[in-house]
Formats: C-alpha cells, sequence, structure tokens
C-alpha cells in the first residue's frame, strides 16, 4: 500500500533523524499454550505450511529495509539460531539431486538478515526482554517485533512506522480495531487526531493512554496493539525507573507511559491489512490454512479439499 511506503534518504533530510536499521525480537516465553509440542521446539519455530513463524517475521523485519536482528532468547531456544545458519551438508545434497527450488529455501533464512542473540535468564515481562537489547542498539532508535504475529508481505506496516518514528522522534506503536467485546483480551488506547503534517503517512493517531485488557465499558476505544514497536533510545532509561507492574513483571506500556508523561511524543497507526495471530493454537490454526489456502502451489486443491471437509463435517460424515 502506498502509504505504507518510506523513502530513507528524504526522511533523514527532512528531521535529521535517520531511520531504525535494527530489529529486535522477544522470543524468550514458554509459550505453555502450544504444551507439549512447545516442551523441546520453540513456539516461533512451529511451521506456518512449510516456514517457521519466526522467519516470516524476519522477512517482515528485512522487507522493511532492516539487516540487523537481535533475538532475546532463553532456554532450550538455541534452534531458533540454527534455523538461521548455513547447512552445508543439506546444501550439498540438495545441489547433487539437483533441486534448485528446495536448494534456495535452504538457503534463504541464512541471507535474510545479520542475526544476533542475547539470552534473558528469567522471564519477567516484556520491557524487561527488550532492556536486554541496550548493548546491541545503543542510543539508535530500533523497531520491536513480538514474535508471535507478523502482517501479510504485499500490505506492509513496518516501513510506515519507521517513517513515522523519523520524523517525530517518539515512540511508534501499531493499532488494530477490534469487536468492543473483545477489548478484555487486549491493551487499549485512548487516542486523539494526529497532527495534520503527519496524516500522509497513512491512518496515523495520536496517542493520550493504553489501558490493559479493560471491560467492554470502560475500555476508551477498541482499537487495541499489534506487536510491533518503533522506539527511541531513551526508552532503555524508562524500562530502568519501570516498577514492576502487571503480573509483578515489568511493562513496556508502563515505560511507554512513562515517557508519554515526560513529553515524549507517542503516535501509531491504525493497521487494515492482514494480521496474523500465532499466538495461540486457533489463532495458529487460522493462519496455517489462510496461508496454505493463498499458496499458488498448494491453494487450490487444499481449498478444493477443504471445501470437501467443511460438507462432509456438516452432513456429519468424517470429511476423509
Amino acid at each position: 500500500m502506498s502509504e505504507h511506503s518510506a523513502n530513507p534518504s528524504s526522511t533523514a533530510a527532512a528531521t535529521g533523524r535517520p531511520l531504525a536499521v535494527k530489529a529486535v525480537i522477544p522470543a524468550a516465553g514458554l509459550a505453555t499454550r502450544f504444551l507439549p509440542a512447545t516442551k523441546a521446539v520453540p513456539k516461533e519455530l512451529l511451521p506456518v505450511v512449510d516456514r517457521p513463524v519466526l522467519q516470516y517475521i524476519v522477512e517482515e523485519a528485512t522487507q522493511a529495509g532492516i539487516g540487523d536482528v537481535l533475538l532475546i532468547t532463553g532456554r532450550g531456544k538455541t534452534s531458533m539460531v540454527d534455523h538461521f545458519d548455513r547447512r552445508p551438508d543439506l546444501e550439498t545434497r540438495l545441489e547433487e539431486k539437483g533441486d534448485t527450488e528446495r536448494l534456495a529455501a535452504v538457503r534463504g533464512p541464512s541471507e535474510l538478515a545479520e542475526i544476533y542473540t542475547v539470552r534473558q535468564p528469567e522471564q519477567l515481562g516484556l520491557g524487561h526482554a527488550v532492556g536486554y537489547a541496550e548493548s546491541h542498539v545503543g542510543d539508535q532508535p530500533f523497531a520491536v517485533l513480538l514474535g508471535d504475529e507478523f502482517v501479510k508481505p504485499s500490505e506492509p506496516l513496518l516501513p510506515a512506522m519507521l517513517e513515522l518514528q523519523a520524523r517525530t522522534g517518539g515512540v511508534v506503536l501499531a493499532f488494530f480495531e477490534v469487536d468492543p467485546a473483545e477489548t478484555k483480551r487486549y491493551g487499549i488506547a485512548s487516542v486523539e487526531p494526529a497532527e495534520s503534517e503527519l496524516t500522509d503517512i497513512g491512518e496515523v493517531v495520536k496517542v493520550t493512554g493504553m489501558v490493559e485488557k479493560p471491560q467492554p465499558e470502560d475500555a476508551p476505544s477498541n482499537l487495541a496493539v499489534l506487536g510491533r514497536y518503533v522506539l527511541p533510545g531513551k526508552i532503555f532509561d524508562a524500562i530502568r525507573r519501570t516498577k514492576p507492574g502487571s503480573g509483578g513483571e515489568i511493562q513496556l506500556t508502563d515505560a511507554m507511559e512513562l515517557l508519554r508523561t515526560e513529553g515524549v511524543p507517542v503516535h501509531a497507526i491504525v493497521y487494515r491489512g492482514t494480521r496474523y495471530d500465532t499466538g495461540m493454537p486457533l489463532g495458529y490454526l487460522q493462519t496455517v490454512v489462510q496461508i496454505a489456502a493463498e499458496r499458488d502451489d498448494l491453494g487450490g486443491e487444499f481449498r478444493s479439499w477443504l471445501a470437501d471437509f467443511v460438507k462432509a463435517d456438516a452432513a456429519g460424515g468424517s470429511g476423509t
């Protein structure tokens, strides 16, 4: 979408601020919703057809021009790094077989970006996890991409967020609309119209506050926080000054709110594109079905089978 495009050179020239060029992916969680599958396999490596969730997320970052990705990992998650490494033995076997398509697919992850890691020894909240990126990021702006959701490549979100952050120098979030009855499942924002000079970027709003999982009658809007952030380097000092909040954890939301009260601008882009949420089993299954149905190589046959399955199920049959 054209409103989600960004021109790094024009942004830097107009504001004196560069676009963020590094991304942080917090991925140290235990993924208890997917046990026992995630006892030995990180949730981020669960496959969506033939690519793991994490690869879709790294591809989203690189599509936006980010070539430096830091994974915040935990115990038992070294295989996430392995996925982005070379496999000379497998590559040689595929070369010998003349299987150029699978060879390209195997090499592809290692060519996406420079992948770095840091270990989060305890999972004490998203703010705590992001704080471990300070030595890698320094005082420069950076993107945070949560490891269980991504957007459709043809409907990008991150380029517009990077552009908006470079213009404002503040915190940039992404929102999506939810049914009012669903507000109790999400962080919900209160907003007001953004400055007129920012509206050429897309559907931009100014954030005046956020509340975690409000009941529908208490929700200030139906705009929920999507797992994408572009943050200034000063977020690290705010995290250090943030006391444990919900669940006894150091919340990134609280650190961003601290910056907002101190005068740092907070804006968001309302995303109207396709969002895939793999954080819970139902959303994961929906993502697999959606993407499989859209694949050129699988979609036709899969849709036909799926239609037959649904008809048979409705009729009380096995669908097989």
